[in-house]
């Protein structure tokens, strides 16, 4: 019925009819300010190659000299033919997503990369369909949307280039234009890609870990040479679990509470109560502790939330050892809702009446819970007895990742310290590894690399055993600045017995028939 006139206060707006408003060409302007930061825009692109089926992803910086000219992502999932990919560049695209899809607002390809590029190009190529190609300049797109149809022997040309991992399908992410290349000063290049890329490793690590803690699925970081194509750095990424302590700081832990929630049903929480100043990195090495007490939300075991309350109580310090695991139901809700960046949960008042509800099998409430966590916490905060270990410079590049993470695991970090890094060189015969103490580099005989490689290639992050020791015995000489005679003769000792070493390995694998 037609509206008329009336001062009471209508409880449904009334309408009188409707009409289509297309979005401005200046919409796609706004996907440059969305406020994705670097290492969550990554990461939201490698979940469209894990949708994909990718089991091996690639986030190449590509480096000419001094400057870095493009980042790409590499993925060998099933890739999209022109139909496809015309729509996943298109802005608003419809797009269906199955119910066990990380994607879900079908923005992320878009908004993650114009956040950071000027510009955004995609190539794929199926089993069943040739390389095609898609270009979007955020110049062009803003004045009506054109996108550009990328010539098809460059899609192949590209491609091939990256056939290693590439086989009969997959799919390259371009970007051009990178906003934060354009920031990097003279000279500052090695130190922004070194603090660069091991934020990724933290973020990547972290919010993909269940991902990354199986077999079938690997994500590496290279810098590459723009020219000569060589790798100036390969790391692997592992998974960081947040709940990947030992032992817990509490027996009969972790426990399962179950909240009633109106609207969604039964909720399970595996609620964890950490050991006390663990020096793991899945602790302390992943933000501030008291931003990483809380819920841990994971929606198709992909991490979305890693820490917070949500609004249910404050983050307190003697909260720190507490943190809990919620798996989303794969249907949607009304209860949870994903942000955009897929870096947090808004909730509704009904989660916060079903907290106060959940019980464990034994009837214990969510409120006791809290307080055996926080018992765990005051009494080590009564103990004095600790063992601290002194500050360590890190290690950087040239040391296996596993074995990086376990030395950052184990020995608390120098915060600000350019990595040590180890490098296989042409030295003397006499030598076996040298330092530079201003650049922090461990130089190694290159002659004797292949003593520690027996029958393998030799790789950037060869030799763990013996780069391991060497970090464990230079790594003072680094941070103590200028030499003394006492370690000068003390790094004549190694040499000397290295060396000796060394030649007894390299005539034993002569001599071994």
């Amino acid at each position: 019925m037609p509206y008329e006139s009336n001062p009471d206060w209508q409880f449904d707006v009334p309408t009188s009819g409707s009409k289509r408003l297309p979005p401005s060409a200046r919409y796609v302007e706004s996907l440059t300010h969305q406020g994705y930061g670097f290492e969550a825009a990554i990461a939201d692109l490698i979940d469209n190659s894990i949708d994909a089926g990718a089991q091996n992803v690639v986030v190449s910086f590509l480096r000419d000299d001094d400057r870095l000219v493009s980042l790409l992502i590499v993925d060998d999932g099933h890739g999209m033919n022109d139909e496809a990919l015309d729509v996943a560049m298109t802005v608003g695209g419809q797009q269906e997503y199955s119910a066990d899809a990380l994607g879900h607002f079908g923005a992320g390809l878009k908004a993650a990369s114009l956040s950071h590029a000027n510009a955004l190009t995609v190539i794929s190529r199926t089993k069943r369909s040739p390389s095609t190609g898609r270009r979007w300049l955020t110049s062009q797109a803003q004045n009506d949307f054109t996108c550009d149809i990328v010539e098809a022997r460059y899609c192949q040309d590209l491609i091939d280039r990256y056939d290693g991992v590439i086989g009969w399908h997959g799919t390259i992410v371009r970007w051009d234009g990178v906003r934060a290349f354009g920031t990097i000063t003279a000279g500052q290049t090695d130190r922004f890609l070194n603090e660069t890329i091991e934020r990724l490793e933290t973020h990547l690590g972290l919010y993909l870990h269940r991902f990354l803690d199986r077999d079938d699925f690997h994500i590496d970081i290279v810098v590459e040479d723009v020219r000569t194509r060589e790798e100036l750095d390969h790391r692997g990424i592992e998974g960081i679990n947040p709940f990947g302590y030992r032992i817990p700081g509490r027996p009969g832990f972790p426990r399962t509470y179950t909240a009633p929630i109106e609207g969604l049903g039964e909720l399970e929480m595996e609620a964890h109560v950490w050991p006390p100043k663990s020096p793991l990195v899945a602790f302390r090495g992943i933000g501030p502790l008291a931003e990483r007490q809380g819920f841990y939300v994971y929606r198709n075991d992909r991490l979305v939330q890693a820490g917070g309350w949500n609004g249910t109580r404050s983050g307190e310090a003697h909260h720190n050892l507490a943190r809990i695991a919620i798996n989303l139901p794969p249907q949607q809700n009304q209860v949870f809702s994903l942000t955009v960046k897929k870096d947090g949960v808004n909730v509704t008042p009904a989660f916060a009446r079903g907290l106060e509800q959940a019980r464990d099998s034994d009837g214990g409430t969510f409120v006791q819970y809290l307080g055996e966590a926080e018992k765990v916490y005051r009494d080590a905060a009564r103990r004095s007895t600790e063992v601290q270990r002194k500050e360590v410079i890190p290690p950087g590049k040239g040391v296996d990742p596993k074995l990086k993470r376990t030395l950052r695991d184990e020995l608390p970090t120098l915060e600000g310290e350019d990595p040590i890094t180890f490098r296989w060189e042409t030295m003397p015969t006499d030598r076996f590894f040298d330092i530079d103490r201003e650049d922090h580099v461990v130089r190694l005989n290159k002659e004797y690399r292949q003593a520690f490689n027996p029958g393998r290639r030799a790789g950037s992050n060869d030799a763990p055993v013996l780069k391991g020791m060497l970090y464990l015995i230079l790594e003072k000489n680094f941070r103590m600045g200028r030499s003394s005679a006492q370690r000068d003769d003390e790094m004549a000792l190694w040499n000397s017995v290295l060396l000796s070493a060394a030649r007894c390995e390299m005539t034993r694998g002569e001599e071994a028939p």
